[in-house]
């Protein structure tokens, strides 16, 4: 299948080629850039630190890396987890892939009214890499289905389709959506999501994505 790949970067690339392998044609045309602010962290203590994506993990400077080394550090899932304990934080604890099963954990974890510093990306305008005419229009490549990683992205994807006029083309795509919660955005637009992941992670994505093929 003609796959469209809108997660933001580096994790296009990297579903790009997982794609390759397993013998589809992906077009990677993220519908968002993630960049680093360059904003300090509060000075203040924490108890600990919350990790919803692998970028927060990437926008750690050393410092910050030094800084929280021993803090308890509560990461969504495993991936994120596995990155922080390679950026040098020790007391790593994994959530399991779910923002419910993360705030579970912190409450497990720590005392109430205990300070989280909670590592997370600012709003900003969307960027195409390509342009829906390209991804959605008549002309080659056709599109078969597209991938949703994040509500966000899902949103952005739907909302650069109405804008391009291509509402009708975005909608007959099979929609492959790595959570309950991505699929949420499709849904209120009236979409029916062709695959909703039982786990949102990869593998439990791609693994729905050849089951339909």
């Amino acid at each position: 299948m003609r796959i469209w790949v809108a997660r933001p970067e580096p994790g296009a690339t990297r579903t790009g080629r997982r794609l390759n392998a397993l013998g589809h044609d992906p077009l990677v045309a993220p519908v968002l850039t993630i960049r680093p602010t360059g904003a300090a962290l509060p000075e203040a203590a924490f108890a600990g630190l919350l990790l919803t994506s692998a970028n927060g993990v990437a926008a750690l400077t050393t410092a910050d890396r030094m800084r929280f080394a021993t803090v308890p550090v509560f990461a969504v899932g495993a991936r994120t987890a596995s990155l922080a304990r390679r950026a040098g934080l020790t007391d790593v604890r994994e959530a399991g892939g779910d923002a419910v099963r993360l705030a579970a954990l912190v409450r497990a974890s720590l005392p109430a009214g205990a300070a989280l510093l909670h590592i997370a990306g600012a709003e900003g305008k969307p960027e195409p890499a390509l342009s829906l005419a390209t991804a959605l229009g008549t002309e080659p490549p056709a599109l078969d289905a597209v991938l949703h990683y994040s509500r966000r992205s899902a949103d952005t994807a739907l909302g650069l389709a109405r804008g391009a006029g291509r509402s009708g083309a975005f909608a007959a795509l099979k929609h492959y959506c790595l959570s309950d919660d991505v699929a949420a955005s499709l849904v209120a637009a009236g979409l029916r999501p062709y695959f909703t992941a039982a786990r949102p992670d990869e593998e439990a994505l791609l693994a729905g994505l050849m089951a339909g093929t």
